[in-house]
């Protein structure tokens, strides 16, 4: 890489780092709407202080009406290439051994909700760019750093943005792991709702999860019933193996399942405190839509008992999520998360659902198509040579079931920022980044920057 480039991120580096724990301050979670804050007005403060940093940092800033923002340097004429990012988040959700939104630095992790997804790495990516514009490398065409504030919900920022000015055609979001992911499933996210069952074990209270795409990592359940139900969790839990305690009172027993959470396109070695509820209550006598949900989901993340599972040698093997699960006045409302290999049919998929869900209405919430760009094409050449030259390792394409924004861009993949061996923790607590891996990754950044916008 540039010397110039190098020498000026190191120079910039807690820069970096403290504009980082200013980001991680605002709890930008969507909530209601008001006037000028479509996803609430934490994100739109999000949305202003990014802005704020940004004018501060030399960059002409436009504003989306607290949609999105974006910032440009480089050569006006020919089309930019694209960096979009994220400042929205997930919540916090428990197990946190540090506030989630007061930044705590531990030797050289910084640690809080948004770290890592995705605060971070934009940052990497914005001070990529700006040691690009202060080393002076001349561009044969310009650099758009794009920034929306619903990625974690419905991807409203998206929509709004491409309505309100065009949209580059390539690119890349640093919203997920090098070398590089060029193939991202499909995503079916479902609501399901079915009445109360006053056959078999009552269940009286349930509030688990609060979004589809986050595993859960804590459960709880009230039940009526004899006090000595306690006893008959507690011995099912010691026959499991697995962590589950019952408090018994006057009013019943109250059932705490303790998973292990994360994000629900990477299940491998989580624990779904939905699904070890789920089969807690079967097993104490729950009856109806509870234990349809039980035989047809469970533990399992792979649907293969709701019919789905499938795979392909692109993209790999379908991922299943119950994110959600809940009592409410009419009933039981729920949520699954189907990441789809890229050839599988999501109509036939969704009628398996509501096929093995007879006592469910199951209706889509979100339905996004598969993506995918070819291994061969100039754009992921070009960033996998940046990243072999930065790290000395050889890279390849790889799939994901996450969704980033890669998908609205017509040639467009994700692209780090998490390393390859380094702890996941996207939508799990005790969420960090790793300030020198930060700045490597603000180097590749660069080092891809150059590459594709540079004059020979």
């Amino acid at each position: 890489m540039n010397q110039q480039v190098s020498r000026w991120l190191e120079e910039h580096r807690e820069e970096m780092a403290d504009m980082l724990c200013r980001w991680v301050r605002i709890p930008s979670l969507r909530s209601d709407p008001e006037p000028g804050a479509p996803f609430g007005p934490e994100i739109r403060r999000m949305l202003d202080q990014a802005a704020e940093d940004l004018r501060g940092m030399g960059y002409a800033v436009r504003t989306f009406d607290g949609y999105a923002l974006d910032a440009s340097m480089g050569p006006e004429g020919e089309e930019p290439i694209a960096v979009l990012g994220h400042l929205d988040v997930v919540p916090a959700g428990d197990g946190w051994d540090t506030p989630p939104f007061e930044p705590v630095r531990k030797g050289n992790r910084l640690y809080g909700r948004g770290t890592n997804d995705d605060k971070g790495p934009v940052l990497a990516a914005l001070f990529a760019m700006t040691a690009i514009r202060e080393a002076g490398i001349p561009l044969k065409s310009g650099i758009r750093l794009i920034l929306g504030g619903d990625e974690e919900s419905e991807w409203e920022d998206m929509a709004y943005y491409q309505a309100h000015t065009q949209m580059p055609a390539t690119g890349f979001s640093p919203d997920a792991s090098f070398p590089l992911i060029n193939t991202e499933k499909a995503i079916l996210h479902l609501a399901l709702r079915a009445p109360a069952c006053a056959e078999g074990l009552a269940v009286t209270e349930m509030n688990t999860g609060e979004r589809p795409n986050v595993i859960p990592g804590e459960s709880r359940a009230a039940v009526a019933g004899d006090p000595a139900l306690a006893d008959r969790v507690r011995a099912l839990a010691a026959e499991w193996q697995l962590p589950y305690r019952a408090e018994a009172s006057e009013r019943g027993v109250t059932i705490t399942a303790e998973g292990i959470g994360g994000h629900s396109a990477h299940p491998d070695g989580r624990r779904n405190a939905i699904g070890m509820m789920l089969k807690m209550l079967r097993a104490l006598g729950a009856a109806g839509p509870l234990a349809e949900l039980a035989d047809a989901v469970g533990l399992e993340s792979d649907g293969k008992s709701l019919g789905c599972a499938c795979a392909d040698e692109a993209s790999g093997p379908l991922t299943c999520n119950i994110g959600i699960l809940r009592l409410e006045e009419a009933g039981w409302y729920g949520t699954l998360d189907l990441r789809c290999p890229v050839t599988a049919d999501l109509d036939v998929l969704l009628a398996s659902v509501r096929a093995r869900l007879p006592g469910w209405t199951v209706e889509v919430l979100e339905r996004k198509p598969p993506h995918h760009v070819p291994a061969d094409s100039e754009l992921v050449t070009a960033l996998l040579a940046a990243y072999g030259e930065e790290t000395g390792r050889p890279g390849k394409p790889m799939s994901t079931g996450g969704g980033t924004y890669a998908k609205v861009l017509k040639q467009g993949v994700a692209f780090g920022a998490l390393f390859p061996g380094d702890e996941e923790l996207a939508h799990q607590p005790n969420e960090y980044q790793d300030l020198d891996r930060l700045l490597q990754a603000a180097g590749i950044y660069a080092n891809a920057l150059i590459r594709l916008c540079g004059k020979e």
